[in-house]
């Protein structure tokens, strides 16, 4: 069988040399690789040799069959093409470059604020985006009152799982089994609930930051979109003071959007801290002296951007976690990635971001 194989391969070859046109080269493909060509009947052939010849003629079988398909395919390339136009083709030289893609401009936001913090010392923690009640309002200190908990401002979620089958849910899963089947399920509407999963776990001292997807139910314009990105921080320990929460602050605007950035803070209020404030940075388009005659389109002349929301953590807050407010203190705070993005790249239309334009994208 060896010997009839090695022959096939020298007749096939010899035929190879002399096929001239597409019509020759079919009926060089019926003949040896067709379904009832040479090839096939010989692999056919194989159940007639004994066991032991079996696994060696049919890897001389195989790699012949292999040989044969590129030749007939260089064959018929060179066709196509011209015999005198392939042969000058250098083998050698480098193939095409082709433009790669780039950072989406919220990836890139939130890895370069992720930098900063993680070389202050704050490690990276996340979430599920499908929260309970408790953990977006309650334990947050928001009562179940209080206009944000309404369906116009959350989006609640119908609960299709019972409470008999949460306890055969797939691995991962398993966390849902603690749900009460009373309590409402939501898409979190801030990242401040990864604060109180994390503080019910993990003893103070601790610094973190929460990047992630929040979700509320506000209609989509320049400014606003049912779905963005937050980063939520956190800093727990003895002699936490505002000051550190200042300094903190101060040290990634400045090397966000550059060292000559000032900040300044504005008393606010929020459920979750106490005291609470509003952070400013200087605008970052127009001069520091704003001429009368000109008026800048970012911050309306005032000379000042609002950028996140900041404040001590509330002891109502600490309370509910069990961490020992008389103990321990810390600073939390929180920004909108889309928002510091615009302001950085002179962005001023949210829905940019996903809209999927490469005219857009490609800028980054």
């Amino acid at each position: 069988m060896l010997d009839y194989i090695k022959k096939i391969e020298q007749e096939a070859l010899s035929e190879l040399g002399n096929i001239k046109n597409f019509p020759e080269a079919e009926a060089f493909r019926l003949k040896y690789l067709s379904r009832n060509g040479l090839m096939a009947k010989i692999l056919d052939q194989m159940k007639t040799l004994p066991q032991a010849e079996r696994p060696r003629v049919g890897k001389v079988a195989n790699e012949l069959k292999s040989k044969l398909t590129l030749e007939i395919n260089y064959c018929l390339e060179k066709l196509r093409v011209g015999a005198s136009s392939l042969e000058k083709i250098d083998l050698t030289l480098p193939g095409l470059n082709y433009q790669l893609g780039c950072l989406h401009p919220i990836t890139k936001t939130i890895e370069e604020i992720n930098q900063i913090f993680i070389s202050l010392g704050f490690s990276i923690v996340d979430g599920p985006e499908i929260e309970t009640q408790r953990n977006n309002f309650e334990a947050l200190n928001i009562p179940l009152d209080h206009p944000s908990c309404d369906a116009f401002d959350t989006f609640y979620l119908k609960r299709q799982v019972s409470a008999d089958e949460k306890t055969h849910l797939p691995a991962g899963r398993q966390g849902w089994a603690q749900i009460k089947p009373s309590e409402k399920l939501l898409l979190r509407s801030h990242t401040s609930p990864v604060q109180v999963r994390f503080m019910e776990k993990n003893k103070p001292p601790f610094s973190i930051i929460v990047p992630g997807k929040v979700y509320r139910p506000d209609a989509t314009d320049a400014s606003h979109s049912f779905m963005f990105h937050q980063i939520e921080g956190l800093a727990m320990g003895e002699n936490i003071r505002f000051s550190d929460l200042k300094g903190v602050l101060t040290v990634f605007a400045q090397r966000f959007f550059g060292k000559d950035t000032k900040m300044r803070f504005r008393p606010h209020f929020f459920p979750f801290t106490e005291p609470s404030a509003e952070v400013d940075i200087s605008c970052i388009i127009c001069s520091k002296e704003v001429n009368k005659d000109s008026h800048c389109s970012v911050c309306g002349g005032k000379k000042w951007l609002e950028i996140l929301g900041a404040g001590m953590v509330h002891p109502n807050v600490l309370k509910a976690v069990k961490i020992d407010s008389e103990k321990y203190t810390g600073f939390a705070f929180g920004m909108g990635v889309e928002r510091i993005a615009m302001l950085k790249y002179g962005i001023d239309d949210i829905r940019l971001f996903f809209e999927n334009d490469l005219r857009f994208l490609g800028q980054f």
